[in-house]
């Protein structure tokens, strides 16, 4: 079921990708600079308001789509942010905040009428098609494949190590270049070879259809983004992945490369699905 999932995401992942180059081509008033710190003020917002994961990456889904296509004002992006998060609470949560609490998180800088307005213009601009599959919609269905053998220790920080590389992603621009499959699964790579050495075997490249070599530019791009999370000036995803119940993970060192060997195809053969 999971696997048919993930083969059902993969067909459409490419239908509900926001462009890769909307600030060169769209976008005349905002930054990537103003992009990253609206995504690390919208962690701290799902911190605040103890919102799901999903909510917080089809809340950034939402906004970037939104900014391939209509240009905004930079005193506008946080309302658009804040918006989108409220949207997609709405859609994800079982109880979610109100607009006035959205209001009240952004110091009441926009009106209760504008966050509407601006809800009614993001929902017409999605044909209220509210479903997208995500970074972490791909890790969550890929996670249970990806358990290391003989380490059950391991299992619940490789989860959260994981998510801490995938929620890195949100803040870097650059990373809108790569799919979501592609994110999650070499997330889950480095994360496994960040714990135990042992970044890929059979059981993931049939799952997710990718083989080491194709990964390898995205794992790079996350191993830089891990790197030098520790000197960022965004500290909300870092500090909310040191705390305990993370596992502490945002503090696992990270090498400055991953051998190549590593990255060498494995080679196909019979494999039981429900082997995992």
């Amino acid at each position: 079921m999971a696997c048919d999932i993930y083969h059902n995401f993969r067909e459409s992942e490419e239908d509900k990708r926001p462009a890769v180059d909307f600030m060169e081509m769209v976008q005349e008033d905002i930054t990537r600079c103003m992009r990253a710190i609206l995504m690390d003020w919208l962690v701290e917002v799902a911190i605040e308001y103890k919102l799901l994961p999903e909510t917080l990456f089809l809340a950034v889904n939402y906004i970037d789509r939104y900014l391939s296509v209509i240009p905004i004002d930079r005193e506008r992006l946080q309302l658009l942010g804040v918006t989108c998060m409220m949207i997609d609470a709405k859609y994800e949560e079982i109880s979610a905040p109100h607009v006035e609490d959205f209001c009240y998180i952004t110091d009441n800088t926009y009106s209760q009428n504008e966050v509407l307005q601006m809800e009614f213009s993001v929902l017409h601009y999605l044909k209220f098609e509210m479903t997208a599959p995500t970074v972490r919609c791909f890790l969550m269905l890929l996670l249970p494949f990806a358990q290391l053998d003989n380490l059950a220790h391991h299992q619940p920080k490789l989860q959260f190590l994981a998510s801490y590389i995938c929620e890195l992603t949100l803040i870097e621009y650059n990373m809108l270049r790569y799919p979501p499959s592609l994110i999650a699964s070499s997330a889950i790579f480095l994360a496994r070879f960040l714990l135990t050495q042992e970044p890929w075997n059979l059981t993931l490249m049939y799952y997710t259809r990718y083989q080491p070599s194709d990964l390898q530019e995205c794992v790079e791009a996350l191993r830089v983004l891990v790197f030098e999370s520790s000197a960022s000036s965004l500290k909300a995803i870092s500090e909310k992945y040191s705390q305990d119940k993370y596992k502490c993970v945002a503090e696992i060192t990270c090498p400055a490369s991953i051998p190549l060997e590593n990255f060498d195809n494995i080679r196909s053969g019979q494999i039981d699905p429900t082997s995992s």
